[in-house]
């Protein structure tokens, strides 16, 4: 049996105040930094947008490796994703399931809204 992935766990605090209200800290620009620079590969982010606009919220891999690459390049890139915070799996018989980690869209959200006045 393989050895679980470490995932980010992105709920654990929420984050930081919209970057146009206060400069953001160390420690949640790591956190933040790594969730974008998960989502700066063209590859990953088709299947980030996949798994979050898919219904009901969750992808069975089957409906998402269409992305141009080999199954074995998806599953990596599907890996660092998770291992970034931003998805999650589930194993259901022979076929893996994502869906996105709770409050990750939150997070980035908050962080690039606008300041309102």
């Amino acid at each position: 049996m393989s050895k679980p992935l470490p995932v980010l766990d992105v709920t654990e605090t929420p984050c930081c105040a919209p970057l146009a209200r206060a400069p953001i800290g160390e420690a949640d620009a790591e956190r933040v930094a790594a969730m974008f620079k998960a989502l700066g590969d063209p590859v990953r982010l088709r299947l980030f947008s996949k798994v979050a606009s898919s219904e009901g919220g969750e992808a069975c891999v089957c409906d998402i490796q269409d992305v141009g690459v080999s199954q074995p390049t998806v599953s990596h890139h599907l890996k660092k994703l998770r291992e970034a915070g931003l998805l999650e799996s589930e194993r259901r018989g022979s076929w893996v399931y994502y869906r996105l980690a709770p409050s990750t869209l939150v997070v980035m959200a908050d962080l690039l809204a606008p300041v309102r006045t």
